[in-house]
């Protein structure tokens, strides 16, 4: 079995250990809350993963992409799916076809009539039934219904066309008080033009303590809890031991006294900030500052940190958000101690489409 410190660098390793009680707290968080646990696969994107999320209490799983249902269908990861991503054109309505047939549950998000219309056309076309939910914007600013007088107008339109069928609503995050009143009152409005609304999917690992707060949902549709990164430790989520995944990089040149350049540039890491200072932490070196990079180069600042790295020195860093991360890697390590178990293929790693 392979020791941890022979992985030649850049790698990325995940503690198998703390990916298990990540699971395993966030599953024990929504049974106590009689919420299902839909966990979002664009975090790990390998469909190993998902099983274990899955035999832990998980229902089923998120995707984004096509793409991503189609490699965790080919690996029999799950077979009651929601896909999060509007979907258009032909060509991906006939694939999005070609998976409803394969599964016992495929469901999709929209929210506009154009993308409903063409759903329709598909289903009329292929002879499927396409569940969908209605995506709210809840405060995020991104993709969404305005205002819950705009889900029940879409909800009504769309149930009129052939072959569509109204699942319910969907938001994220679900964490703002506004997040609440918008769903009270599209449930409040849905339910007073009898339109049955069986599934409220919320969203977020950050929100995921505060689930409590939003009683009327069914299901919840949390993806980074599994690996946890410094966005989620500056968000109050997660603490530094609920961090699985590490950049293992080697300290390449020390320029400067307090410049430091490591082997795990822009094509490993992610700039990505968000609420976080700085581009990531250095386990070993908690008072060095990652500073930035170039597409092979990782540069950190030390001059607050009493101790300093030797060149050839391997480093574990903490990526400000690990989902990036996942995406630029063809494989993951999984670890136990120092030793390598698992080597787990990225397989939907690149699936955009």
């Amino acid at each position: 079995m392979t020791r941890v410190s022979d992985l030649d660098t850049p790698a990325v390793t995940i503690d198998l250990d703390v990916v298990e009680a990540n699971i395993k707290r966030a599953q024990d968080i929504l049974d106590a809350q009689g919420i299902a646990n839909r966990p979002h696969i664009k975090t790990h994107k390998i469909p190993a993963l998902a099983k274990k999320q899955i035999a832990a209490g998980a229902v089923g799983i998120t995707c984004q992409k096509l793409g991503e249902v189609e490699v965790f269908a080919d690996a029999g990861a799950a077979d009651d799916i929601l896909l999060t991503y509007n979907i258009i054109g032909e060509s991906k309505t006939e694939r999005l076809a070609a998976l409803i047939k394969r599964l016992k549950r495929l469901a999709v998000v929209l929210d506009n009539e154009v993308v409903a219309r063409g759903l329709s056309d598909a289903a009329k076309r292929y002879g499927v039934d396409i569940r969908f939910l209605i995506e709210c914007d809840t405060g995020y600013g991104r993709n969404g219904v305005q205002s819950p007088q705009a889900a029940l107008d879409l909800a009504q339109a769309t149930m009129k066309m052939p072959g569509l069928q109204f699942e319910g609503l969907m938001t994220f995050p679900t964490a703002k008080p506004e997040t609440r009143q918008y769903l009270e009152r599209a449930l409040q409005l849905l339910k007073g033009a009898g339109i049955p609304v069986p599934v409220v999917s919320g969203g977020g690992s950050p929100s995921l303590k505060s689930v409590a707060d939003f009683p009327f949902l069914t299901e919840y549709r949390a993806g980074t809890y599994i690996y946890n990164d410094v966005m989620q430790v500056t968000a109050g989520a997660a603490t530094w031991d609920d961090c699985a995944l590490r950049v293992r990089a080697t300290v390449v040149s020390c320029p400067t006294q307090d410049r430091v350049i490591f082997d795990a540039g822009s094509k490993v890491m992610t700039y990505e900030q968000y609420y976080a200072k700085g581009f990531g932490r250095i386990v070993e070196y908690p008072d060095a500052e990652v500073t930035g990079f170039s597409e092979e180069h990782g540069n950190a600042d030390f001059s607050k940190s009493a101790k300093k790295p030797q060149i050839g020195e391997v480093v574990s860093i903490i990526p400000n958000h690990c989902c990036v991360v996942t995406n630029m890697m063809d494989e993951v390590y999984g670890i136990r101690g120092d030793r390598v178990e698992e080597v787990f293929p990225v397989a939907a790693r690149g699936k955009v489409r």
